[in-house]
Formats: structure tokens, C-alpha cells, sequence
């Protein structure tokens, strides 16, 4: 039998309806402007069923009567009902702008997510594209269109989407390059997600309220383009109805018959402020919702083939000669100088220093996580028996999570808000591949137990601003473990954390580096956790390791005058103040 599983995103999206559901009852207008649009639409779907008339059938004899009974809305200069004929004619104005605003919202979203989250020569490609698009002439392109296509109404409402898809793409791309550089899709990189799923799962639905915006003022424009081209008699043919037909045809009369002009003139007018007003809605919703918001066994590691010609007694991570380099407009600035350092399986490093000594960029360079314009050198990086010398970037991404596990030090940040624990958790397990269905829920519960969360199953329901500190830390690092990984990166995973709850996640460190059998290598300026946890440390100064030890020498004998005033100025509690260290960041 085969089990059914419920998409671990349905709770939060269920969440997110919810919220922008209240949102809206508790605007009026927008209210008004859905309840509108939804009596257009099924009244222009329902035609058939709710018109009172053919909206062919003259009769002469009763041309241009006013609102009565008999013809709610009166007749035109044909005698032909005009209610009747204004629900026929809504079929093709929505049909077309359906037609125009997906082609607008499909090519516009899909540039731009590509643009933004992908950067380099496929943003500089795609923007190209974007300014082209926007530099045609739409009108005239779309009067060819009509030409080549012999009045087709969909072919140049899709010429339309297509001109007009660039402004959305614009929008998109500069939320998805913004997007990209929250913490949460890092640790969906480091989790060794693919890029279509970190754009789709984790981009998009941020991007939504800016997307639902643009979209809705488009099919505003695409109804007015709809009727424009009917007053001109292009696409759907007189007599068949339509709103633009209709408005000529009361222009026609307008000083004899005003009324006409009404009726035709008003649907078009109202359905295209209620547009409007729903993406003001959906704007003002999205900016609230924003600013509001025992022990078990660790599972066999899984053994990895190890290139031929490599010894396995190897070090996990080797690293000679590492330079790290930021392109700026005034020429690149060198920020990490040729280091070296290793780190062997099974072992607990500290890279250590101050705040701008360049120990974050040189620990997520073993990940390629660096900023587009970081440029890195080196004469020998080797992590996991594998060559990664001069290789761009991509080329780590299978190291993600499945090699290499990252602990960010704001786990608030790394979760993303939109989904819960447990969705998040199981999408990082099935990008890992191995295990299918309920087999990946257990997987879950197994690894929230083993960071020693007491109720695994009611955590996992949870959302991110749900937990506390320290509960979103475990949870980070049971993420981070979702792909039994060889070395575990915790970049300060202490900082944003009370002392009590720091001491907690330490002791899980030294836990878990046991029973999964991984190294760790521990990013932080606090020489305590340094003394509390670690067996060997590499002391890092403005971009250089000055300082290589281990723990207990490091502490006895420190020999580089750095190291010396790291250790001074380490409070204690004694009656006289730290000693401050000369100097200042340069990285």
C-alpha cells in the first residue's frame, strides 16, 4: 500500500490565507472591489444561463429605450438588450486579459527569479532581454500582430504580455537579488537544495505581495487594450458583443443617446478600478504581515567513495595558500592573505579572532557561499578527498549538506518564516534522496530528537517565530545534520543566545560530534567556548592565521603578541578592567 503524503507546506500556507484573509475583510473597499469582480466574472462566465436576451435579437421598433423592467439596462440604437450584451461581451475582455496577464506573469516572474537569484552572465543576458522588451513600441507591434494573424485577439494580447512582461521582471529580479541574501536561503543552499527549489520554495512565495501587485494593475491595462482594440473593430468582429464595441457604438450617439455610454463605458471603468484596488489591498496586506512577524542512536554513516589515488587518512579539509579578494571600484581589496590550515575528520578546530579578522569568509569559502564579487585563490583546496582548486562555486554545491553542515549564529533568520519546522526539515531530507514517504517524517522526528528537543512532533508544527532562541538553534542544527554531514560549520552559534541556553548548545556540539562522528569547526571571537569545547585553534588577525595550537598550549604559552592580548582582554571576574588590544579591523 501505498502511503499518502500531505505536502508539508498545507499548514502554512493555510497560515498565510488566514492572515491575509483578515487582512482583507478588514478593508471596505477591497471587500467591495472582490465581491464586484467575482459578480463580472460569473456573470460574464454564466452568459448563457444568466443573460435575458440573444444578444443578437433586434428589435427595431424599441431602439434606444431607456431602463425599464423589460431591459434593465435599456437597448441599443438595434434594439438589442444591452445587459445581455454586455455579459457576452465580458467573455473575450477577460478571456484576452486572462490570456495577456499570464503570459505576462509567466515570462515576468520566470526572468526575473533567474535574473536576480542566478547573477553574473545570466542577469546581464536576461536584462538585456528586459530592456529590449521594454523598448519596443507595444501598440504597433500589436496592430502587426492583428495584421499577420488576421484579427486574432489572444495572438496580440499575448504579443502584449510578452512587451510588457519586462517591467514585472524588473520588479522581481530586484526583490529575488535582495531576497537571496537572507540567511534562510543560505542554510537552503548549504542544505544541498537545488537552485529551481531554493527559487520556488524559498524565493517566490516571499516575493508574492509585489508580484499580486503588478498583476493586478496589468489586468487592469490589458482590459482597457481589450476595449481600445474593439472600439477600433479589431479582433472579435461587429456584431458579435464586446465592451469596446459597445463604447463606439454609444460614441456613435452620445449626444442623441447618452445613456448608452453608461452601461458600456462603466463595466470597463469599474472592473478596472476594482483591479486596482485589490492590488492597493494586497500591497497594504503584505506590509503588515511583514512587519508583525532522549537520546537516540545517530543513524549509519553512509560511506562515500573515495577518488582513487587518495588517502583515506587524509585530512577532512586542506587548505594552502588561501586568498581571499572583494572587487570594488577602486580595485580589489585582499581581506585573507595566503593561509593554510587542515582540519582532520572527527575533530573539533576553533578558528578564532575579532570581528573583522576575515574567519566568516575563509570558513563559508570551504561552502562557495562568497558574494559574486569575492575572488578567491589558492594553491591547494582538497575537502573530502576531492580537488576543489580553482573550481567556481557551483562546483561545491555537492558538498551542501551532505559533506559539509552549516550552523548560522541567528537561527531566527536561517529558518525561513513561511514554512514550519517540520517542512523545512523533511525538504532538506528528500533533497538528500534515499527515503521516500513516512519514512522521511520519522527521519524528521528522529533528528529533532536528537538535538534533545522534548516533544519532537509538536516542535515540528511550529513556525520559526514560534521558538525561543535556543529551541530555533537545535533546530538549525537538526537541519544542518539532515544529511549526515562530515564537518559541521558553526559560525558563532552562541552569539544571539543567553548564557545558560549557550552552555546547552555546546554541550549538544560535543554531543553530537560523538554519535555522528563529524568535525566541527567552530567559527567564534569567545575564547571561553574556545577553552570549553575545543581541541585545537587557529588564531586569526586581519585576514592571516597568526597562531596555530592546541587548546591547552594555546592557553599556557601563547606566543603571537595577538593571541597574548585576546586572552588579556577576556573578561574575568576580577576587579580590574580587560585589556583593550590596539589597532582596528581591516576585513
Amino acid at each position: 500500500m501505498t502511503a499518502t503524503v500531505v505536502p508539508e507546506s498545507r499548514v502554512a500556507i493555510a497560515s498565510a490565507s488566514r492572515t491575509s484573509l483578515r487582512g482583507f475583510l478588514r478593508r471596505p473597499l477591497a471587500v467591495t472591489a472582490i465581491a464586484v469582480l467575482l459578480l463580472i466574472v460569473v456573470g460574464s462566465a454564466g452568459a448563457g444561463l444568466l443573460a435575458p436576451y440573444d444578444p443578437f435579437a433586434q428589435e427595431l421598433l424599441n431602439a434606444t429605450q431607456p431602463p425599464s423592467a423589460a431591459h434593465l439596462l435599456g437597448t441599443d440604437t438595434l434594439g438589442r438588450d444591452v445587459l445581455s450584451r454586455l455579459l457576452w461581451g465580458g467573455q473575450p475582455a477577460l478571456a484576452a486579459a486572462a490570456v495577456a496577464s499570464a503570459t505576462f506573469g509567466l515570462l515576468g516572474i520566470a526572468m526575473g527569479l533567474l535574473a536576480g537569484y542566478s547573477r553574473g552572465a545570466v542577469d546581464r543576458l536576461i536584462s538585456l532581454v528586459i530592456d529590449i522588451l521594454m523598448s519596443l513600441p507595444g501598440l504597433v507591434l500589436m496592430f502587426a500582430v492583428l495584421a499577420v494573424f488576421r484579427n486574432n485577439l489572444f495572438a496580440a494580447m499575448t504579443a502584449l504580455g510578452l512587451l510588457s512582461s519586462g517591467g514585472l521582471a524588473r520588479v522581481v529580479r530586484a526583490s529575488t537579488k535582495s531576497t537571496r541574501e537572507e540567511l534562510y536561503v543560505k542554510a537552503a543552499q548549504v542544505s544541498g537544495l537545488s537552485s529551481g527549489r531554493i527559487m520556488l520554495r524559498h524565493v517566490l512565495p516571499r516575493l508574492t505581495g509585489p508580484i499580486i501587485v503588478q498583476i493586478s494593475l496589468f489586468v487592469g491595462i490589458a482590459l482597457v487594450v481589450q476595449a481600445g482594440l474593439g472600439f477600433l473593430n479589431l479582433g472579435v468582429q461587429a456584431p458579435a458583443p464586446t465592451w469596446g464595441g459597445m463604447v463606439a457604438e454609444a460614441a456613435q450617439v452620445i449626444t442623441q443617446f447618452p445613456w448608452l455610454l453608461v452601461p458600456s463605458g462603466g463595466i470597463v471603468a469599474v472592473t478596472v478600478v476594482a483591479c486596482g484596488l485589490i492590488g492597493d489591498a494586497v500591497r497594504d496586506v503584505n506590509a503588515e504581515t511583514k512587519s508583525r512577524s532522549g537520546g537516540i542512536r545517530a543513524r549509519r554513516r553512509r560511506s562515500r567513495a573515495v577518488p582513487g589515488g587518495v588517502d583515506e587518512s587524509s585530512p577532512l579539509i586542506s587548505v594552502k595558500g588561501l586568498t581571499i579578494s572583494f572587487a570594488t571600484s577602486g580595485g580589489a581589496r585582499e581581506v585573507v592573505h595566503g593561509i593554510d590550515f587542515d582540519v582532520a575528520g572527527g575533530e573539533f578546530v576553533a578558528l578564532v579572532g575579532e570581528s573583522g579578522s576575515g574567519k566568516t569568509i575563509t570558513a563559508l569559502s570551504l561552502l562557495g557561499l562568497l558574494p559574486d564579487n569575492a575572488i578567491v585563490d589558492a594553491e591547494r583546496v582538497r575537502i573530502a578527498g576531492r580537488d576543489f582548486t580553482g573550481q567556481p562555486s557551483a562546483s561545491f554545491r555537492p558538498l551542501r549538506g551532505s559533506v559539509i553542515g552549516l550552523v548560522s549564529q541567528e537561527p531566527q533568520v536561517a529558518l525561513d518564516p513561511a514554512f514550519t519546522v517540520g517542512a523545512q526539515l523533511r525538504e532538506v531530507i528528500r533533497a538528500q534522496g534515499g527515503l521516500k514517504g513516512r519514512a522521511i517524517r520519522s527521519r524528521a522526528l528522529e533528528l529533532l530528537a536528537a538535538v534533545r528537543l522534548p516533544d519532537p512532533e509538536e516542535i515540528e508544527r511550529r513556525f520559526p517565530h514560534q521558538l525561543s532562541g535556543g529551541i530555533a538553534q537545535r533546530v538549525v542544527i537538526a537541519i544542518a545534520l539532515a544529511g549526515n554531514p562530515d564537518l559541521l560549520i558553526a559560525d558563532e552559534p552562541t552569539t544571539a543566545l543567553d548564557v545558560t541556553v549557550q552552555s546547552e548548545i555546546l554541550d549538544l556540539l560535543l554531543q553530537l560530534r560523538e554519535e555522528f562522528g563529524m568535525a566541527i569547526l567552530l567559527v567564534t571571537h569567545d575564547l571561553g567556548v574556545v577553552a570549553d569545547c575545543c581541541e585545537r585553534a587557529l588564531v586569526m588577525e586581519h585576514g592571516l592565521i597568526v597562531e596555530r595550537s592546541d587548546v591547552v598550549s594555546l592557553f599556557a604559552r601563547p606566543e603571537h603578541p595577538y593571541t597574548q592580548s585576546l586572552i588579556a582582554a577576556t573578561p574575568r571576574l576580577l576587579d580590574s578592567e580587560p585589556t583593550a588590544i590596539d589597532g582596528e579591523a581591516t576585513a
